[in-house]
């Protein structure tokens, strides 16, 4: 995780930019989004595409050798790839959710995970790449160990910030320790789980009402709520 989210809450999208204060167009509903495609990334008070998967600046060339789509946060103070950007280059890519692959029986059935009220804001770090006409932006998710109740359906999750997160995270003026308390593995609001058509597992197919649960919701509170 995560290697596959949606945006189609664009009332969300509008509130958590207004928070922001981002003023920005809302894009067009995106469902199943996959590595390597174009993703919202707001970072420093802006909001622009960038591609889903880490390239760092000081790459020869771009590359999909390794999978830098996500990045664990264990490893980003010391990550030759991320610890760079963890420093002073950290941003957010809002989700209406995303998906988990949960295995029952003999099968791995797709999960949608998504916030109780509002769009998720997962944790990201970004570069730009090259210079000129070829320059892009690139990101990859901050991924963190799962909470317990979680852990049925992953042992990975998004790094998903509280709303008094959301601004140290961003202030990229002031580093983030590497054991900061917010990459604890805790459930910060309730999430809802549904599964859904097997029809996702094709990254081609955007459909959002693809998104629509095919079975009973499953709420996962908060300890002690």
């Amino acid at each position: 995780m995560c290697g596959r989210f949606n945006l189609t809450d664009l009332p969300g999208l509008a509130a958590l930019l207004d928070a922001l204060g981002i003023h920005h167009p809302l894009p067009p509903p995106r469902a199943n989004i996959a590595p390597s495609e174009e993703v919202l990334l707001l970072h420093d008070g802006t909001a622009e595409e960038a591609r889903w998967w880490f390239v760092p600046h000081w790459a020869p060339e771009p590359s999909t050798r390794f999978s830098t789509f996500n990045a664990r946060a264990e490893s980003l103070s010391r990550s030759r790839a991320f610890a760079a950007a963890f420093r002073r280059q950290r941003g957010v890519v809002p989700m209406s959710s995303f998906l988990e692959w949960r295995r029952e029986g003999r099968r791995r059935v797709p999960w949608r995970v998504r916030r109780a009220s509002g769009v998720l804001a997962a944790a990201a770090v970004w570069d730009r790449w090259g210079r000129g006409a070829e320059a892009f932006v690139s990101c990859a998710v901050v991924t963190v160990a799962a909470p317990p109740a979680f852990a049925p359906w992953h042992a990975r999750m998004p790094l998903l910030l509280a709303d008094d997160e959301l601004a140290r995270w961003l202030d990229n003026a002031h580093p983030v320790a590497a054991d900061d308390a917010l990459f604890r593995p805790a459930l910060k609001f309730p999430l809802r789980l549904a599964p859904l058509s097997p029809a996702v597992n094709d990254a081609r197919r955007k459909d959002p009402a693809l998104m629509e649960p095919v079975g009973a919701e499953v709420e996962l509170p908060p300890p002690g709520e």
